[in-house]
């Protein structure tokens, strides 16, 4: 049986671990229990992890002596909205649960971000614990402190950064996530390799099916080479003012084809990124930067996988080519009024572009759209 691994995110005093492995959920309240200043919480869940697994939560925070209450929300993007944020607050204030009292938010990206974001401003900031429930969660948006919500203008660009006190991810809950799904979160574990570790994209590439099939050795091994990527860029830049912008590799094309086409099930996030990061290695190549052959091993390794690569697979009508770079200007990454994308010289060579030409990628775009 695979053992717990432990990643640790190393920023001093609010320095945490990841706890990664299969069956974790069911000591989670063993974990949290040294965390909580008194034994009290309450989880934020979804309504499709609740059905799932929020009974085995309970009875491990029962067996550990945390007394605790559960708000369940709506699943999907949509309620990454200022309506739910708000309600969540109020509802926090109202569950007597005090500013040193941790909060445990158990579900997929949406609900991490929406509840790490209500924790970092109810009572000017409480405390929080991630427990992750899809594999895009667990190797990405768990980690790092990232916490927002959507705007009609854009992805998460109302937030801030608050750290969690802990993670767990259990990588056998992910035996209950649809395929469409999981395939979406594999899109981020493709990106640590492709951004900087070559022999790590390698390696998936021969072991990607049996990351997606199940296999616990191979997809715990997957979770934590992600997880110590993003750990240790986070912990030399944890706001974001230098190297963390790499870990958006994909997500600034990604990000505006969500915003263009609505925030929901018409394109999962882990989707666009996939599409993105493909767009990112062919406007690299046609900038003369990354070779061709590089581009067509990351088309090759979404496309085997059965993730998308083109526009054409989103049904929604896309706005035309100048109208996705306008989107693309509301990027959390610009700056000046500059687009900054993350590009790439190849494989495992990702590197911040500062200043991007805006006709360049209005053209490039229009080719983009030219193929759908």
């Amino acid at each position: 049986m695979t053992q717990q691994q432990i990643v640790n995110v190393a920023l001093g005093g609010r320095a945490y671990d990841i706890h990664i492995g299969p069956g974790l959920l069911r000591r989670s309240g063993e974990i949290i229990a040294p965390l909580l200043p008194r034994p009290r919480t309450l989880v934020v869940t979804d309504e499709n992890v609740a059905a799932l697994h929020l009974d085995a939560l309970r009875a491990s925070l029962d067996e550990a002596g945390i007394a605790h209450q559960a708000i369940v929300l709506p699943p999907g993007e949509a309620t990454k909205s200022f309506g739910h944020y708000r309600k969540l607050v109020e509802d926090l204030l109202a569950s007597g649960l005090e500013r040193s009292d941790l909060v445990i938010a158990f579900g997929g990206g949406v609900i991490g971000d929406l509840t790490g974001f209500a924790a970092a401003t109810a009572r000017r900031g409480m405390g929080f614990t991630q427990i992750p429930t899809t594999l895009l969660a667990q190797v990405d948006s768990s980690v790092g402190g990232k916490t927002g919500i959507n705007s009609a203008h854009g992805k998460n660009l109302i937030g801030a950064f608050h750290q969690p006190a802990c993670v767990i991810a259990d990588t056998s809950v992910l035996d209950t996530l649809p395929g469409r799904q999981l395939l979406a979160g594999y899109a981020e574990v493709v990106k640590y390799g492709l951004l900087g570790d070559a022999d790590f994209f390698a390696w998936l590439e021969d072991n990607a099916k049996d990351v997606i099939r199940g296999g616990q050795s191979a997809r715990a091994h997957a979770i934590r080479r992600s997880c110590e990527a993003k750990a240790d860029i986070v912990a030399r830049d944890e706001l974001e003012g230098g190297p963390r912008a790499l870990l958006n590799l994909g997500h600034t094309f990604g990000h505006a084809l969500e915003a263009a086409v609505g925030y929901g099930d018409a394109l999962l996030h882990g989707e666009a990124v996939a599409i993105g990061t493909v767009q990112a290695f062919r406007f690299s190549a046609l900038q003369g930067l990354c070779p061709e052959e590089d581009v067509r091993r990351v088309e090759a390794h979404f496309r085997a996988i059965g993730l998308p690569v083109d526009v054409r697979a989103i049904h929604n009508r896309l706005p035309n080519a100048p109208e996705l770079t306008a989107i693309m200007r509301q990027d959390k990454k610009a700056k000046g009024g500059k687009l900054v994308f993350v590009l790439a010289r190849g494989i495992g060579r990702a590197f911040i572009a500062n200043d991007v030409n805006a006709e360049a990628v209005t053209d490039f775009l229009r080719g983009e759209l030219e193929r759908a």
